[in-house]
């Protein structure tokens, strides 16, 4: 392979390990501001606040003496809190017996069981915090779609004859009355009774005056997103194209594309793509994919991983501060949710387990998600953020959660456990933290 040929693929790979890198170190750099700053109001001091590891780049000491650093591996972070023999939090037992008993207080080991309590939790807590905040500031600059339902701008599709125009209010579509949109199951009974043809007959208010007009159907095999790592990104579908085509059979709605990759058993399928004006020819292979549902559990279908979209931009109006934090909380929720079931299910064997991602594909979805656009990514930031601070209260030594678990114990014990079982409890942690790595990097090289 000569050197040009290589720039390309090369420019993919440093987007993809920029896009890992910011993703990271804004998540690290939220999860770790939280143990300090709620330490510091605990009493605590912070020796050191690190951004990655290794050798320091760059370092000063701010007034309460905490020495704020970035260093030169972007994979992480930690707080040396005083007292701290390591960024893990062990115990400095021979510079704490030479403290005196008011500089004791300011250690984490020292500290009261709340202030260390309420530092430990923090860290999870901001990434929780951090994940709402992007949500509803998503949700806010995104609006809602207006109700009644009415065409911001419309698409460009393969579509000729197109009557519809921006601002008008649909009625109907084929005769059918336009459902409330936020009753899933009306909606998507009314998108299963729509025919599937190219041009339909919408009842329209315009300025005032109902109208007869042509347009595209609501839901056309139109690219709305595409899922990282799928099919359909790995065979170069981007959003906006129109897939015109399964195997020379035309279609014309969204759902009949869905039926095709459902019932194609993973048979390659040769799709024609229209994009900004010419046909192209691209082959893609569906992959088994495990979905959760929203009775609970989950079921195997075969994905090619595109969402759809609608014909037309719908109008939006405004959503208030308050709505939109109930829906980015509830959004918060889903992913915990959703990847708690995700874990059990892996455990008990009823999904793949290749549906855990290590660091190789974190980074590739990081570099897909920074390709869509920067909204895209900022929301996979929200995601991932929420991810590492669920994570993180997992009950196992060395995570957040498992410290937490000392201090539980030592509410009711009225003692912390010994030195020596903190030791060996810690070393299996971060020895079932390594496995873990270790089979999810497995998972990113090995899994299909």
């Amino acid at each position: 392979m000569d050197i040009i040929s290589f720039l390309p693929q090369f420019g993919s790979l440093f987007m993809t390990i920029l896009a890992f890198v910011v993703a990271l170190s804004v998540i690290v750099a939220v999860h770790e501001y939280g143990h300090y700053i709620v330490g510091r109001w605990s009493g605590i001091k912070a020796d050191v606040f690190s951004l990655g590891f290794g050798p320091v780049l760059f370092a000063r000491t701010d007034r309460h003496g905490t020495r704020w650093q970035v260093a030169a591996l972007p994979f992480g972070g930690y707080v040396r809190f005083l007292g701290d023999a390591d960024a893990a939090s062990g115990k400095d037992g021979t510079a704490m017996a030479a403290m005196p008993e008011e500089r004791l207080r300011q250690t984490m080991h020292g500290a009261p069981l709340w202030a260390r309590t309420a530092t430990v939790a923090a860290g999870p807590v901001f990434n929780f915090v951090l994940s709402i905040l992007i949500f509803t500031a998503v949700m806010m600059s995104g609006g809602k779609t207006a109700d009644p339902l009415t065409v911001g701008a419309l698409k460009p599709l393969p579509v000729a004859g197109v009557t519809l125009r921006p601002g008008d209010e649909i009625v109907t579509i084929a005769g059918l009355p336009m459902p409330d949109r936020e009753v899933e199951e009306r909606y998507d009974d009314f998108l299963d009774a729509l025919p599937a043809e190219p041009l339909l007959d919408y009842e329209v208010i315009r300025d005032g005056r109902s109208r007869n007009v042509q347009g595209p159907h609501l839901m056309p095999p139109l690219v709305g997103g595409l899922s990282p790592q799928s099919a359909a990104f790995s065979a170069g579908l981007q959003a906006g194209d129109v897939i015109i085509a399964v195997d020379n059979r035309p279609v014309y709605a969204f759902r009949e594309l869905r039926e095709i990759v459902e019932g194609s058993d993973g048979a390659p399928l040769a799709l024609s793509v229209w994009r900004e004006g010419e046909v192209l020819a691209l082959t893609l292979v569906p992959r088994r994919t495990d979905e959760p549902q929203a009775e609970g559990g989950f079921r195997t279908e075969w994905r090619i991983g595109v969402a759809g979209a609608m014909a037309f931009e719908p109008a939006t109006e405004a959503l208030g501060p308050a709505e939109a934090l109930g829906q980015a909380v509830a959004q918060t929720g889903r992913i915990i949710q959703g990847s708690l079931s995700g874990l059990y299910h892996m455990v008990t064997g009823a999904i793949s387990s290749c549906n855990m991602s290590g660091p190789i594909g974190i980074a590739q979805v990081s570099g897909a998600m920074a390709s869509q656009g920067a909204q895209s990514f900022i929301w996979f930031i929200a995601v991932l953020s929420t991810a590492v601070g669920l994570l993180n209260l997992f009950p196992v030594p060395v995570l957040d959660g498992g410290h937490l678990v000392f201090y539980a114990y030592e509410a009711v014990a009225g003692r912390p456990p010994s030195e020596r079982a903190l030791r060996v409890m810690m070393a299996v942690g971060l020895t079932l933290i390594l496995s873990l790595m270790l089979f999810a990097v497995f998972n990113d090289i090995f899994c299909p």
